[in-house]
């Protein structure tokens, strides 16, 4: 792929902060760049940066609604009302419902959970589950995920006499839904300092403001954090700040005493003798939970998630680990489905948005279908099915651009809609889809510039290969996790040249396995560049060029360091 390649020094400003953080002792020169770029420009915030700590979390009051949601639950468990704990069916909501449904569930009994139907019921509140609890003698509803576009349904539960506390992370509208509280630092009246929490994050703020309101000990929080990181890596929301804090526990959690239902799903994933990474959620932990939602019903992973008995456990595990492969499958033909469609459309290969709709396509695949072409096209896409009788659709966009906003422009032509930045859901009627194609393509074109269409990649800082060393490996091993916000810092070195030893590797003969040298060295660095045989004709005249990359440690040789190649660049061209 041909990437834009983006560096911008610091300035004399950011130099003399790099400075005095490497003089300082705590980072080395090149690690006090990459603080600096991240805003972390003294050594106060270095050491919280470096070392997270749980007394830094904000007071969960100061969250708009706190102190009402938490009087209305304690009133509900003092009377003995049945309470519903409701979710998304995606994993940020099943960790969600599994992180309040575990806490609560110490203390009190009369409880229950709910995952919607992705099929039957489609995305967030349904008038469907509000029946279900009426009938069922529920009282009080707490949602997380989702809920706080649901006006009608809330209303809807209202009028049985069913309250509702919405815990939710998407954007929402200028009228809120007539719940008991919600709490949602988005809203406009927001007081809360912090914006980016997942939906399980908001959760966890909810059960932390419950235990301080009941003499409880944070300690007993502590447990339900691996259940945090797993719904902050697979809902990509940025890791700095409060997540930063959620995440790093989070992990240490995950791979010191991970709940039951994760130490299953770890073990189904055969990652139970490696340090787990945020890489390791996205790509492994957080498929398999979604996996239940896409192709059956979210409530197998919560009732997963909530599981106590390993054994048990296990078995629930292979259940959505099947569900997973039967996932790829689909996911892989749609795809190829999408892909084809695409090729042979002058007017879809020319368009400013990639809008595609196919009635017969799985509804639990299209968001990851949406992904694939953005990847492969690199413009906002968005992939439609049949549900009933709307279709319905996911979006998917490019760094930088907003494609909530985009659809919120066309929201006189849709059913519905939510989401973030860069993912959005929505339902619309058949007969305005066209409508919608049109105005969505003259949004993007109206808003996107050229400097979107090309993949950029950031470049950090520019080193010598004199520079990579352990102190370094071991500042970023510091760094962790990444994630948005705090991305796995990118290097570029110039003027680089082949040892002699780099061949072609993979099954397809894609990749190439580097071993390379530069100016400033004679150490031989070990390097692996995915998908770039191309340039492999090129390295072997010896010649030198440039190359972007990310500084690994090796799966393989423990302790051993190489590079991860994103790109590669003849110096002549």
């Amino acid at each position: 792929m041909n990437y834009q390649w983006n560096f911008t020094p610091l300035t004399q400003e950011e130099q003399e902060a790099a400075a005095q953080l490497a003089a300082n002792g705590a980072v080395g020169n090149i690690a006090s760049k990459l603080l600096v770029k991240r805003g972390i420009t003294t050594p106060e915030a270095a050491q919280k940066f470096f070392r997270p700590q749980l007394h830094d979390l904000h007071d969960p009051f100061l969250m708009k609604d706190m102190d009402i949601a938490v009087n209305r639950l304690n009133e509900a468990m003092g009377k003995k009302e049945k309470i519903l704990i409701y979710g998304d069916y995606d994993v940020d909501g099943c960790t969600a419902v599994a992180l309040v449904y575990r806490f609560l569930q110490k203390y009190y009994s009369n409880l229950d959970f709910y995952i919607p139907d992705r099929y039957e019921e489609g995305y967030g509140v349904s008038k469907r589950g509000v029946d279900l609890a009426y009938a069922n003698g529920v009282s009080l509803i707490i949602v997380l995920d989702c809920g706080i576009k649901a006006i009608e349904e809330i209303q809807y539960a209202k009028d049985k006499g069913i309250d509702f506390i919405i815990c939710d992370h998407h954007v929402p509208d200028d009228i809120l839904p007539p719940a008991v509280a919600i709490l949602n630092a988005k809203r406009p009246d927001a007081t809360y300092p912090y914006k980016d929490l997942s939906g399980c994050g908001v959760g966890f703020k909810f059960m932390q403001a419950f235990a301080i309101s009941n003499g409880i000990a944070f300690s007993q929080l502590i447990p339900l954090l691996d259940l945090v990181v797993v719904s902050i890596a697979s809902d990509i929301v940025p890791i700095m700040g409060e997540n930063r804090i959620l995440a790093y526990h989070g992990l240490r959690q995950l791979n010191n005493n991970s709940s039951v239902g994760l130490k299953a799903i770890i073990n189904i994933c055969d990652l139970q003798n490696k340090e787990l990474t945020m890489n390791d959620i996205i790509f492994k932990i957080g498929p398999r939970i979604n996996a239940s939602g896409r192709m059956q019903n979210g409530r197998a992973s919560v009732e997963l998630l909530i599981e106590h008995d390993l054994d048990e456990a296990f078995e629930k595990a292979k259940q959505i680990n099947l569900y997973n492969e039967e996932r790829k499958e689909l996911d892989k033909k749609m795809t190829e489905e999408a892909n084809k469609l695409v090729e042979e459309s002058p007017q879809l290969k020319e368009s400013s948005a990639i809008i595609l709709c196919n009635e017969a396509w799985h509804k639990g695949v299209i968001g990851i279908v949406a992904s694939r072409l953005t990847e492969l096209y690199f413009r906002p896409s968005v992939v439609l099915t049949r549900s009933g009788d709307f279709l319905t659709g996911s979006a998917r966009s490019i760094n930088g651009f907003d494609v909530y906003k985009a659809i919120e422009s066309c929201r006189d032509l849709l059913e519905n809609f939510g989401g973030h930045t860069y993912a959005a859901g929505l339902s619309l009627k058949a007969e305005n889809l066209e409508a919608f194609r049109e105005r969505l393509n003259e949004y993007v074109e109206e808003n996107i510039t050229s400097d979107y269409s090309v993949p950029e990649l950031n470049i950090d800082t520019e080193i010598k290969f004199y520079d990579i060393n352990y102190r370094l490996a071991n500042d970023l091993r510091r760094m962790r996790p990444f994630g948005p916000g705090n991305e796995k810092p990118i290097f570029c070195t110039h003027n680089v040249y082949d040892f002699g030893t780099s061949k072609v590797v993979g099954k397809e003969q894609e990749h190439i396995k580097l071993e390379l040298i530069d100016n400033s060295s004679k150490h031989v660095i070990n390097g692996i560049a995915f998908g770039q045989s191309s340039s492999a004709h090129y390295i072997k005249t010896k010649r030198s060029f440039d190359i972007v990359y990310s500084i690994e440690e090796n799966s393989h040789k423990k302790g051993e360091i190489q590079l991860q190649i994103e790109d590669i660049k003849g110096t002549d061209e």
